[in-house]
């Protein structure tokens, strides 16, 4: 039913609660980030991309402006969490006009840290910026599900740690000394991560879709273990016994909950990771085809090209997919 691999061992231990499984593995790579001082009126577009941005504004003016939701101001000590990497702009008024980006001083700090700053004589905005890459890919169908834009103070009202680290990111960024930059990347890492989990207990009661089977407690197992080991040689019969289900229920229940079934599933997670990996990792189609558990490089292209509609060499020629160290406007 599911497609083979030559992988011959099975994960071992599968825990009840899978959702929790899931996001354990939630680590974050930063990219880069940037401590920014920019003077009004100063505006900076951010192109689409594959990876998770936020805004941290430490001082004000600053708006941001998406294509779904208009101009919405920013005030001092708010955080705005873009996890697809959506297209946008900051901007120190809705009215300014234009790209400041290149009348701005970029000062390396070490690593992946750097430092903006737009001379003049207007107010002083004062932000912390960031991409970021998650290092779970178990993660992905979470934040394809997730809103576009997520503004810290809708989704953190029962974290009692959130408020606590808004304030210190506040005064790490109003008062920078030695070391401040990397501290506040620190202190971004952990509060994405905790407002993505306070998301997550926010939209959980629904019955259907990639939550709703997450949680429960038998289609919940199967699915952490193909995303823990998506080259597995996952049978329906595997994932049944997983699941603790006979096959029969087992199916129905994994296509009732998720409109559809587990074959279909499992194939479109390992052709998203192929993509990925063919696109970022600089592996080989051969390479990739062996990681997902493939027997041969000719059945991964096939099956790739079934669902991707392009051949898994196009993507690998015309994504080198090298992620960008700069600053990442």
């Amino acid at each position: 039913m599911l497609d083979r691999s030559s992988q011959p061992s099975s994960p071992s231990h599968i825990p009840m609660d899978a959702l929790s499984e899931v996001l354990q593995d939630f680590r974050l790579s930063g990219v880069n980030y940037g401590r920014c001082e920019l003077r009004h009126p100063w505006s900076i577009e951010f192109p689409r991309q594959s990876l998770l941005r936020f805004h941290f504004v430490g001082q004000g003016p600053c708006w941001i402006h998406t294509e779904a939701q208009g101009w919405q101001e920013l005030r001092d000590g708010d955080l705005v969490l873009l996890p697809q990497g959506i297209a946008h702009r900051l901007a120190s008024a809705p009215d300014v006009v234009g790209d400041s980006l290149e009348g701005c001083q970029v000062i390396k700090l070490g690593g992946n840290v750097c430092e903006v700053v737009r001379e003049g004589t207007g107010a002083t905005s004062t932000l912390f910026c960031g991409s970021m890459a998650l290092d779970s890919c178990a993660l992905n169908p979470l934040i394809t599900l997730m809103p576009a834009v997520i503004k810290g103070c809708d989704v953190a009202g029962n974290d009692p740690v959130v408020g606590p680290l808004l304030a210190a990111m506040t005064m790490e960024a109003a008062q920078p000394q030695m070391g401040s930059a990397t501290i506040l990347s620190r202190m971004a890492d952990l509060l994405t991560a905790r407002l993505i989990r306070c998301w997550v207990n926010c939209n959980g009661a629904s019955t259907t879709g990639w939550l709703a089977a997450i949680r429960d407690p038998h289609i919940g197992r199967a699915l952490a273990a193909m995303h823990r080991d998506p080259g597995h040689d996952w049978t329906l019969g595997s994932l049944a016994s997983v699941a603790g289900q006979s096959r029969s229920i087992f199916a129905a229940r994994f296509s009732a909950v998720l409109g559809e079934g587990a074959a279909r599933y499992l194939a479109r997670l390992r052709m998203q990771l192929a993509r990925e990996l063919l696109g970022q990792s600089g592996l080989s189609v051969a390479e990739v085809a062996t990681r997902l558990g493939y027997d041969s490089e000719a059945s991964f292209a096939r099956a790739f090209k079934r669902i991707t509609n392009v051949s898994p060499g196009i993507v690998r020629r015309t994504n080198p997919g090298r992620i960008d160290m700069n600053f990442g406007f």
